[in-house]
């Protein structure tokens, strides 16, 4: 991460409830331990596994957000290689990706006798390479970590959006025509997600279908350059928001919500003093740095904690919530070496000169 994102504590506060949502969503939907406690607080447990999954439209929001500023960080005509970006894109992605597979799969064969409904079954070559390419769920290999649909989405969108605005710099029309070109290409792209794709379950493997909220993050950055933003971020999210009318859907709900908290919290902080740092910037900082860490590195965790719930004997919901919250714990302290040995060496990762980026990169 840069120290350009870092320095959005309305971004990090959202990446951060999101990635501690997810967790809490992973830990309540499998295992004994959820089912112990599910005895104990059934109304808690059916609310993190009917919601806090929907906390992936927070990350698809803020994703389109961070891509936007990071490809037009001014408002300007993108100006970079969208071949050597969707490379370093993929690479930063991936490497990261690929190590908590293998760590998941290591966990899987420790963990195998005592779980064998929550590991994969026999593993192929040939899904190895689906998962490498990021295109595991488009071939109709079972997936090997959970969240692993998220990151072969991810690299989708922002190619999308890549190709986009790469469409409206090559657009014979006027300099200040293609300054709008862009924005309003996603914007369109957007309401086509959001009217179209998004109502057919059979696109979830494809960009489109969660290209309403990625495309409402990257429109919230523009937005925001306006002489006018509120009323610019009322009348995207009012526009988005038709989408509802035609099928109401608790995801885009999210999104939207989403979308307009970070438009306003931007604005809000635009209009503090240049010094003036809000409260919790340090920690919001620290959890969003980590929160892709911790996307991919708490299912194993969650897979050992199980294992020792369940070769243990225990069934309280006592001892499950002990182990739930020692669990989540654990996801937390073991994002801090994963980042720092893994995901943060892959971001710093340095390309051929021939693949090197002409733009800066978006996390």
């Amino acid at each position: 991460m840069t120290s350009q994102v870092s320095r959005l504590p309305h971004v990090d506060a959202l990446k951060a409830t999101a990635a501690q949502l997810i967790v809490l969503h992973h830990l309540s939907a499998y295992g004994p331990i959820a089912s112990a406690v599910q005895h104990a607080a059934p109304g808690l447990i059916d609310w993190l596994y009917q919601y806090g999954r929907m906390a992936v439209q927070i990350f698809l929001v803020v994703a389109g957000f961070l891509s936007a500023r990071a490809l037009s960080p001014r408002g300007q005509l993108f100006a970079g290689s969208p071949g050597s970006l969707i490379w370093r894109r993929y690479l930063r992605l991936i490497l990261p990706f690929m190590a908590s597979v293998v760590i998941t799969l290591i966990c899987s064969d420790i963990v195998d006798d005592w779980l064998p409904d929550l590991v994969p079954g026999n593993t192929s070559l040939p899904q190895l390479l689906a998962h490498a390419l990021l295109m595991h769920g488009v071939l109709g290999y079972e997936s090997l970590t959970v969240g692993a649909w998220y990151v072969a989405i991810d690299l989708q969108l922002f190619a999308l959006l890549l190709g986009t605005l790469w469409l409206a710099r090559r657009a014979k029309l006027s300099h200040r025509l293609r300054l709008w070109a862009g924005p309003l290409m996603v914007l369109g792209l957007c309401l086509a997600s959001l009217l179209v794709f998004n109502l057919d379950p059979e696109l979830d493997r494809w960009a489109p279908y969660f290209f309403g909220a990625y495309g409402l993050g990257a429109l919230v950055h523009w937005v925001g350059m306006l002489r006018r933003p509120r009323l610019g971020l009322l009348l995207v999210v009012g526009l988005a928001a038709l989408s509802l009318l035609v099928e109401f859907r608790e995801r885009v709900a999210l999104a939207l919500l989403t979308a307009l908290a970070l438009g306003l919290a931007q604005h809000w902080l635009k209009s503090r003093p240049a010094r003036a740092q809000p409260p919790l910037t340090v920690p919001l900082a620290h959890l969003g740095n980590h929160s892709y860490s911790l996307f991919l590195v708490h299912f194993p965790i969650c897979l050992l904690a199980n294992a020792l719930f369940e070769q243990q004997g225990l069934g309280s919901a006592g001892m499950g919530a002990v182990f739930m919250l020692a669990a989540w714990l654990l996801a937390n302290m073991a994002s801090l070496p994963f980042h720092r040995w893994i995901e943060a060496p892959a971001g710093r990762l340095k390309l051929q000169p021939w693949l090197a980026p002409q733009g800066s990169m978006p996390r």
